[in-house]
């Protein structure tokens, strides 16, 4: 797998600085969250890929059969796509710490290669993830460290859920926080004082 095995946005940073992927939600493109990636890691390479599946005309990271039905084989496919383009870029960029953030769709292909490739990731910003199944338990390294935001009352992505895979992610290894919010799907300010606080630690 290439480097540009994703059509994609990328800003260059520094060597041995953090590489940020930003993963967008369905309907999403390149432009998201970079100029947001941009301004929380000023120093890091940026990398902002495009999903590679369309959904009536939105692009995705993978294909679902219905709302919360995840295409398992297509999910497979995608989280293994998308580990080899992480790593491509990495030695690409010389970059130091991997750090990931997605949202909704996003967020879901960033949480299950953290699930399957459990050493890649050193960071993860997950923002209304939703996993509908029980993911393996694979050893992470004891640094890693990952970030959930959610809706209290996410229609899309129910409280339980959300739950579980903050449970299945700490089985693994590292530290998993979790914040929340009083409302649905949409991000709130109150994620993003809690996503730069977060991210605080990889600021030259």
């Amino acid at each position: 797998m290439t480097s540009d095995s994703y059509f994609h946005k990328s800003r260059a940073g520094a060597a041995g600085a953090p590489l940020f992927v930003l993963l967008h939600g369905t309907g999403g493109d390149e432009n998201q969250f970079f100029d947001f990636g941009s301004r929380l890691l000023p120093e890091a390479t940026i990398l902002s890929p495009v999903g590679d599946v369309s959904e009536h005309g939105a692009a995705r990271f993978f294909r679902r059969t219905g709302e919360g039905v995840y295409d398992m084989a297509d999910l497979q496919r995608a989280t293994g796509k998308m580990a080899d383009f992480v790593r491509a870029n990495r030695e690409h960029y010389q970059a130091g710490p991997v750090i990931g953030l997605g949202f909704s769709n996003g967020a879901n292909i960033l949480a299950n290669v953290l699930i399957e490739e459990p050493g890649l990731f050193d960071a993860a910003v997950l923002m209304h993830p939703l996993i509908p199944f029980e993911p393996k338990i694979s050893p992470a390294k004891a640094s890693r460290r990952v970030l959930i935001t959610a809706g209290e009352r996410d229609p899309i992505c129910p409280v339980p859920l959300t739950k579980a895979l903050g449970e299945s992610l700490k089985a693994q290894g590292g530290t998993v926080e979790t914040v929340w919010h009083p409302g649905g799907h949409e991000i709130r300010s109150g994620e993003i004082d809690a996503v730069r606080g977060f991210l605080a630690a990889y600021n030259a």
